[in-house]
């Protein structure tokens, strides 16, 4: 199946910044790697975008996407309609980004073609692909359509599940984990370098040498659990007060964590540094991982911690149970005493931190890897 010409169509994509997005960046980055003639096709959210580029090697072409509710959908759905058809002689397959707007375009041009159309479903729970296609405008059509793809890709059997339940095919349902790169081991000298690049970029991330750092990057969202986790850090705050905790990424909650921060009298114990291209940094300088979500698929931002060698702090849910097995430091969901005080254990605990991030690692590289979820793809392209 070496150098198949495929496009990976996303609405949203670099320089946007989410699991979404960094999955199909993995993964166009990994095809091309691997041999194949690969394009992403996305929204050009902003009109001062290029609407060409290259990123990581990978042409990106950005179809008009206007700044209008209901006329910008439309007007990119037409695009990309437009686009997929000029380019059908030149296609040997489709992969695409959620079962939404674009998915419904993609099946629909390529409906009776020999050109196969395979769809990833991205989330799962109440903010998943499933949940949307049953209260959008339009979902229940969209949804019809959807079944018609070559194959679905759910990346955790809790998504699959979903699938099954909306009346997806079992038969064209496949698990297909998420992927990440392994960097090189962290070491203390990385975790150095990392924390004085970080501070020479931005002087509200500048750390005191014996300051233990914990990083959360993702969306800022209510169902990630962040409220509980500024509570809880003020319980931290107290017992280490020169630790930080670095909340990385954007969201709609964004306002009311800083809100809180203040009212707990938390700036300069906690910050909201916005959103990063590449996390390695973070992660590299970082000394543990906190996930406190309600509910996850599986996690991408996860992984990326775990192959780090971060341990991780983290809700017992199915989805951080998938990434994480045996080795993450489990909390109940909404539990602020108890988050508060793993992440304490953690802290007081250098040999702990080193035998769950090691362990951790090892996992990502044994069942996670890039170059498989890749593989996958393109097998299930072929049918």
């Amino acid at each position: 199946m070496s150098g198949r010409r495929l496009a990976l169509v996303t609405r949203r994509y670099w320089p946007q910044v989410g699991g979404a997005e960094r999955a199909m960046a993995n993964l166009a980055g990994e095809l091309r790697r691997l041999g194949d003639d690969v394009r992403v096709v996305t929204a050009q959210w902003d009109p001062q975008w290029p609407r060409e580029v290259v990123n990581r090697e990978v042409p990106v072409i950005r179809l008009p996407q206007p700044r209008v509710r209901w006329w910008g959908t439309m007007r990119y759905m037409h695009g990309l309609m437009h686009w997929l058809d000029e380019q059908r002689p030149k296609l040997d397959g489709v992969i695409v980004s959620m079962l939404k707007h674009d998915a419904w375009c993609a099946v629909r041009t390529f409906r009776g073609s020999n050109i196969p159309v395979l769809l990833r479903a991205e989330g799962g729970g109440t903010s998943g692909d499933v949940a949307w296609q049953r209260s959008a405008l339009g979902g229940g059509r969209i949804r019809r359509i959807c079944q018609e793809a070559q194959a679905i890709v759910a990346p955790s059997p809790a998504v699959a599940e979903e699938l099954r339940q909306a009346g997806y095919a079992a038969d064209k349902i496949r698990f297909v984990p998420n992927g990440v790169e392994l960097p090189p081991p962290r070491t203390n000298a990385i975790r150095q370098q990392a924390r004085h690049a970080l501070r020479e970029a931005n002087h509200d991330l500048a750390l005191d040498e014996r300051a233990h750092l914990a990083v959360y990057t993702g969306r800022l969202d209510r169902n990630k659990g962040l409220r509980e986790l500024v509570q809880g850090w003020a319980k931290i705050a107290l017992r280490w007060p020169l630790a930080r905790l670095w909340l990385v990424g954007e969201g709609p909650l964004r306002d009311e964590l800083w809100e809180m921060i203040s009212d707990y009298d938390l700036r300069y114990r906690i910050c909201l540094p916005g959103v990063f291209d590449d996390v390695g940094d973070i992660l590299a300088a970082a000394d543990l991982f906190v996930l406190p979500s309600y509910e996850e698929g599986l996690s991408l931002a996860l992984l990326e911690a775990l192959a780090m060698g971060l341990p991780a702090v983290l809700t017992d849910i199915p989805g951080n149970r998938l990434a994480a097995g045996d080795f993450g430091s489990y909390v109940p969901v909404r539990d602020v005493a108890q988050l508060a005080e793993a992440i304490s254990r953690l802290f007081d605990s250098a040999e702990q931190r080193r035998s769950l991030g090691t362990a951790g690692r090892e996992r990502v590289a044994a069942e996670f890897g890039l170059e498989a979820m890749a593989v996958r793809h393109r097998e299930l392209l072929l049918g």
